[in-house]
């Protein structure tokens, strides 16, 4: 095995104490496996979200529609995308991360009737291009399964943590290019599988929604990535937006229903010097502003808070 090349930085190394911070309290929270209605909402936003970075045109509503067996008015392939990747996130508790042959099985469920060659590593040369430029030439066909092998190896093998190596992983299958098609959402959806396998709960997240709302950085990782001829860059990036997401369910479940107390002490958890309104609501994602204002009121009342200015420049910071 060749071990792909990577630093562990002391951002990476931040974000992933971050990160298992975050699933503890997942776990004391009893998040790891969400209510049935959340985790088909998260499976919708992952669908459209993957398929939206590939160009397909459908919404939310449209995809949800589709998943009801509903009539929708749309492409015959954005629609048949929309079925297959349905169909391969509902295998992911029976697929093996370490499996060639589920790979290829999940790339074929995905990919049918859409490339000849789904299910199969690509048999031509290709190179991804932006505009008439030639951003990225991919190994040639007769090294992808061996570049493959030594991936899969490397997911057997090493002993880093296996979220620092899903992101690994993926970059370096983007890099590869295996597929004639549909290398992007592959290696999105089998991070996901292998972060699956270290924590349950990644089964129900929607990261690559987090990543859809940060496209042009995702493709710039990549791209630095590839520059500096490791994946250290993406590797920070992909950490950033599994962090987001895990912020994003606590902060929910933290303040849904909660009454102040839980609130303000879930919030101040996480703010760091002086912030304002806006960004205890960006914290505390399900409350009114009415309900921030009146918090933020009490926290004062209540000696929890220091103020300083009036109006909209007011700004707050725990005592």
């Amino acid at each position: 095995m060749n071990k792909p090349p990577y630093d562990i930085t002391s951002s990476i190394l931040d974000l992933y104490g971050k990160i298992n911070e975050r699933l503890g309290q997942c776990k004391g929270l009893m998040l790891v496996r969400p209510e049935a209605q959340l985790r088909r909402e998260n499976r919708i936003k992952t669908i459209q979200s993957s398929l939206a970075i590939e160009g397909n045109t459908l919404e939310i509503e449209q995809v949800t529609a589709i998943l009801n067996n509903q009539s929708v008015l749309a492409p015959a392939k954005d629609i048949l995308e929309v079925q297959n990747a349905n169909l391969a996130y509902e295998l992911l508790p029976t697929l093996k991360s370490h499996s060639i042959d589920d790979f290829l099985r999940t790339h074929h469920v995905l990919l049918k009737g859409l490339v000849e060659e789904a299910g199969k590593y690509r048999s031509n040369a290709v190179g991804i291009m932006k505009g008439t430029e030639v951003k990225h030439v991919a190994p040639g066909s007769h090294m992808v399964p061996s570049l493959m092998n030594n991936i899969f190896d490397y997911l057997r093998k090493d002993n880093d943590p296996p979220v620092i190596k899903s992101c690994v992983f993926h970059y370096e299958m983007e890099f590869i290019h295996p597929f004639q098609d549909g290398n992007g959402r592959m290696g999105r959806f089998w991070q996901t599988k292998i972060l699956m396998d270290e924590n349950r709960i990644f089964e129900f997240l929607p990261i690559e929604a987090a990543v859809k709302e940060k496209q042009k950085e995702y493709y710039q990782a990549l791209a630095d990535s590839d520059s500096q001829e490791k994946s250290t860059q993406f590797i920070e990036y992909m950490l950033g937006r599994i962090l987001e997401v895990l912020d994003g369910v606590l902060s929910a479940s933290a303040t849904k229903g909660a009454d102040y107390g839980k609130r303000v002490e879930f919030a101040l958890a996480q703010l760091d010097g002086w912030f304002d309104r806006k960004t205890y609501l960006e914290v505390c994602k399900n409350v009114s502003t009415a309900t921030a204002s009146r918090d933020l009121r009490q926290m004062i009342k209540d000696n929890i808070v220091e103020v300083s200015g009036s109006a909209r420049m007011t700004r707050y910071r725990k005592i």
